[in-house]
């Protein structure tokens, strides 16, 4: 057991996917501790897992991501926090990979995310060939051994990460006013460079994304991503997300001269949601 280091990882309608990470959790050596963070929703019965595991209800609607992560810290007691979304199976060594990182650096430390197509997850799954089946995202580049510093801190993603606890409360967690969908992750980020705590890329270990059901880009989180951009720029000064931004304009959604001012045209149509939806076959 690795009694130092606490998983936090939120839910809201993927029990399946949620299984699956505890299966992963299960195959290598055991947190102190998973914390299961249920959004707005009665929880459906776990299966048999050799580790503690709380979960903790919120009341809300919606998707209170930086709500639900705060959550799910407050109620750690360990010195070290791997926060991992529920639609990611860790690598057999993923925690204890990140625990020990944060043993030797400060800051926030990201893993390999392998992206899956549909259907690469089934009974009798083997890390193997989760791993041949996987794609890494183009943007971010991990190093072949330790840890490489980006002083890019939108390079950030909240999917798979640790960080010490103690440094987590010195940058004041997630912001909970962004509610919803994009950019809490990146804020913190920001704030988190803001007083010298760098984001870490990390050789070890790696999570393996789910497939499910996606927009590209996210229409279904339209409002969210309209409003929760609006308020990083009016703290930060920039604007985040903004490839997705430029695809709203281009459909009409949002006025094209968005980085001087984000002005709402309509929201978008159904048929256009659906026309947006991810190919099976593509991991992202």
């Amino acid at each position: 057991m690795i009694a130092d280091t606490t998983v936090i990882t939120l839910n809201k309608g993927r029990d399946a996917h949620l299984a699956r990470l505890l299966e992963g959790l299960g195959r290598g050596p055991h947190p102190a501790e998973c914390i299961v963070v249920e959004m707005g929703r009665a929880p459906a019965p776990l299966p048999a897992c050799g580790f503690p595991i709380r979960r903790i209800v919120l009341d809300s609607d919606g998707l209170p991501l930086a709500r639900a992560r705060n959550a799910g810290r407050r109620a750690a007691a360990t010195a070290r926090l791997v926060f991992l979304d529920v639609d990611c199976i860790p690598s057999a060594d993923l925690v204890d990979s990140l625990s020990r990182d944060l043993a030797e650096a400060d800051g926030l430390v990201c893993c390999e995310i392998r992206y899956l197509p549909a259907g690469a997850v089934a009974d009798g799954w083997t890390e193997g060939a989760l791993r041949a089946a996987g794609h890494p995202h183009p943007v971010r580049h991990f190093p072949e051994a330790g840890l490489a510093r980006t002083d890019n801190p939108g390079l950030f993603w909240s999917l798979a990460f640790g960080v010490r606890a103690a440094t987590f409360d010195r940058i004041g967690g997630f912001d909970e006013a962004f509610d919803g969908y994009g950019a809490e992750d990146t804020d913190l980020a920001f704030r988190a460079d803001a007083l010298g705590v760098p984001v870490l890329l990390s050789a070890g270990g790696q999570a393996f994304h789910q497939h499910h059901l996606a927009c590209d880009p996210p229409l279904q989180h339209f409002s969210d991503i309209v409003r929760n951009g609006r308020r990083f720029h009016a703290r930060h000064g920039i604007w985040p997300m903004d490839g997705w931004l430029d695809a709203f304009a281009r459909l009409g959604l949002i006025g094209e001269g968005w980085r001087d001012g984000l002005v709402v045209i309509r929201p978008p149509r159904a048929e256009e949601i659906a026309a947006a939806r991810v190919p099976a076959d593509r991991p992202f």
